[in-house]
């Protein structure tokens, strides 16, 4: 028997033999690697499905069925074990065709010592030593400012030295200069107990924990044990630390709710996956912001991307809120953690600052994409417009057009050429309207649609993938009636942009489109009309000048436009023509034309 015949053997009897209950599915290629793992409420239904030669199987999921050669499986009681024991799998193997979120390693944790006397410190490496960890913190500055109050707080030791209780009483240690300046309580010296000390850890703790509100209270009263003995200066200390604890909490506290724990996950599309933002928010603080890019090897729904990356982010952050906050509800399992649609003001505000910082970081994506592969960019642009316009293919060639008159004077037409999302300067062409007398923008678009299309066929050029109308529903249906004359109606798709609300329109069709105004297709439409409007107001203005030029010099009988231009070179103005003597003239353009044009100034 061949490996090929093995291979579909030993499947056969994988999937004939497969349970009906939760677990976790891996697949294995002809090396024994694992090359994805999945998990299901039903293992046989779920497995089964990849097997079924169903054409609805996206050509990169049937490249994976093609490579697995073995099928290992693992019962579990309940869907959230599977959901864990999945994420454990992933983190463990791999997959290549997982989704595989940034390891957590390069963030910063904060870590509270297991020592007699703790230490608090940075570091980005835990240890299982009993030492409790706090974090991690994506956020840099967060996690700068959380230093600072801890440090303004409480007068907890720097040092590294492995310090006993035995060796305080024998004196063995003496205290370093953070005493003097007042930022340690020099337990090595016996300044403060045991005991003391670690009421100060706790307090740490507390603080890093988000519980702002209990240590508040706590040290208002000790701030009133103070008044009441007399010992104002302690009291005012106190206050100060207070004060410091407020100031820190307007900063974080982003929900009046002061109970409110929760985790909250937005996402934003971008080809092949999706930018994930997360937020843990303890007592209406926000705690922590990070965002991810999140790449799928599969072509999976954004829905589901977004699923398994909130199981796996939640894991290697160790966050545990029993409340999450989507915009959307997702397949996770009922006792996994409670769904929140953001349906109050407050987890409303919440989902809307962690959208907006999703999309903040896809802009940053981009920008960045932008500089280092400019063509790549470029690509994913103008698919991402073909997709929001709903076009039969992307538009690599874009043509938009623009009437420009004033009080149907110099009336002028320009046409702008955008190939891969950029300006094609070299292609823009300016159009001086013939056939129509005064403001007739209708019968001005008319007249450049038809010289413009009319002319490309006739030269059998390349046609544009969409033509831009800079105007509303009036100036579309005149487009569309030029291109039924010509035969290119239903073959370019075309659309107008209605300048006041931005709206775009489409033939046939009286409601307008409203794309998000930090959409990066509405934003190229509006760069495409705002270059087509430049152009021919450009354009325009050269043409007034150029009439208004004629009227003054070349009205003169033998004064024609060269020797005007050579006169306005060295005399720069009419008004000195005027007051220049006829001599000076007359070394210029000679005796003739020198004496028609002084008769003329000075008449």
């Amino acid at each position: 028997m061949d490996s090929q015949a093995s291979k579909e053997n030993n499947i056969e009897m994988r999937l004939k033999s497969l349970p009906t209950s939760a677990g976790v599915y891996r697949f294995l290629d002809k090396d024994n690697t694992v090359i994805y793992v999945g998990k299901a409420k039903n293992l046989r239904n779920r497995v089964q499905s990849y097997f079924k030669n169903d054409l609805s199987l996206s050509p990169k999921t049937r490249l994976l069925v093609k490579k697995i050669h073995d099928i290992k499986l693992v019962v579990v009681e309940s869907e959230t074990e599977a959901l864990l024991l999945e994420n454990n799998f992933i983190k463990q193997y791999k997959p290549r065709y997982n989704i595989l979120l940034k390891d957590d390693k390069t963030y910063p944790w904060i870590c509270v010592s297991n020592e007699e006397y703790p230490r608090v410190f940075t570091t980005r490496k835990k240890v299982r030593d009993g030492s409790i960890y706090f974090g991690p913190y994506p956020n840099g500055k967060l996690l700068k400012e959380l230093q600072d109050l801890i440090s303004k707080l409480y007068p907890y030791r720097r040092c590294k030295i492995p310090m006993s209780e035995e060796n305080v009483f024998k004196n063995k240690y003496r205290a370093c200069l953070n005493k003097q300046i007042k930022i340690c309580s020099a337990p090595c010296e016996g300044c403060v107990t045991k005991e003391e000390y670690r009421k100060i850890i706790s307090d740490i703790k507390g603080i890093l924990r988000g519980d702002f509100y209990q240590i508040k209270k706590e040290l208002k009263n000790q701030m009133m044990d103070f008044a009441k003995t007399l010992e104002f200066e302690k009291a005012q200390e106190i206050k100060e630390k207070i004060q410091l604890l407020d100031t820190y909490t307007a900063k974080t506290s982003i929900v009046g709710n002061t109970t409110l724990n929760a985790e909250v996950f937005a996402y934003e599309e971008i080809e092949g996956g999706i930018i994930l933002n997360a937020m843990k928010v303890v007592n209406g603080c926000l705690i922590s912001s990070l965002s991810q890019e999140v790449k799928s090897h599969l072509e999976e729904e954004k829905k589901e991307i977004f699923t398994t990356a909130i199981t796996q982010l939640r894991e290697q952050m160790e966050w545990k809120s029993d409340l999450i906050i989507v915009s959307e509800q997702l397949p996770l399992p009922e006792d996994y953690a409670k769904q929140d649609l953001g349906e109050n003001a407050e987890k409303k505000k919440l989902l809307d600052l962690c959208q907006k910082n999703a999309l903040f970081a896809k802009s940053d994506k981009i920008k960045r994409d932008t500089l280092l592969n400019p063509e790549r960019w470029s690509e994913t642009l103008v698919k991402q417009i073909q997709q929001d316009l709903n076009l039969p293919k992307p538009p690599y060639h874009m043509e938009c057009f623009d009437n420009s008159n004033i009080q149907g004077c110099n009336a002028v037409a320009a046409c702008v050429v955008f190939r891969n999302g950029k300006p094609s300067p070299k292609e823009y062409r300016h159009f001086n309207i013939k056939t129509v007398e005064g403001p007739n923008d209708y019968d001005s678009m008319r007249e450049i649609l038809h010289r413009r299309y009319s002319r490309l066929l006739k030269e059998e050029k390349e046609l544009p993938d969409l033509i831009i109308i800079d105007g509303g529903k009036g100036q579309l249906a005149v487009a569309v009636e030029t291109l039924e004359e010509l035969g290119l109606y239903g073959q370019i798709p075309i659309i107008s942009i209605a300048e006041r609300l931005e709206e775009i329109y489409y033939p046939g069709n009286p409601y307008p489109l409203c794309l998000d105004k930090r959409s990066h297709s509405l934003q190229t439409i509006q760069h495409i009309r705002d270059e087509a409007h430049r152009f021919g107001i450009t354009h325009h203005r050269n043409k007034r000048s150029k009439e208004t030029f004629h009227t003054v010099l070349t009205q003169i009988p033998g004064i024609g436009e060269k020797t005007a231009i050579e006169l306005l070179l060295k005399f720069k103005s009419v008004k000195q023509l005027t007051e220049t003597p006829l001599t000076e003239i007359e070394k210029c353009i000679g005796k003739a034309k020198a004496a028609k044009l002084y008769a003329f100034l000075h008449k």
